[in-house]
């Protein structure tokens, strides 16, 4: 049976020095996570998103269920550029 949590026995985090971001660059490139098991085993499991992923920022992602709705928006914007820009693009 858990413990009952008092509110008042928690204490306020001070979260004003952290960096938004901070560690971007390295889940990009991806990570590794070690599962210690309780018969003394350990799991490594290598996490790298396909060649090519597009990770969305949180606040972008609220629009963007899924990629359906991601790639349609594009589509729309690229509709608005000159042709000349268009054809650039695609070479």
């Amino acid at each position: 049976m858990k413990k009952a949590i008092n509110p008042d026995d928690i204490k306020p985090v001070d979260f004003s020095g952290g960096v938004r971001g901070k560690h971007h660059a390295a889940c990009k490139k991806g990570y590794t996570v070690k599962v210690h098991n309780e018969d003394g085993t350990t799991v490594i499991h290598k996490f790298v998103p396909e060649k090519g992923a597009i990770v969305l920022d949180e606040d972008i992602r609220i629009y963007f269920p899924d990629s359906k709705a991601a790639n349609a928006a594009l589509r729309g914007l690229i509709n608005l550029l000159p042709q000349r820009r268009k054809r650039a693009r695609a070479a």
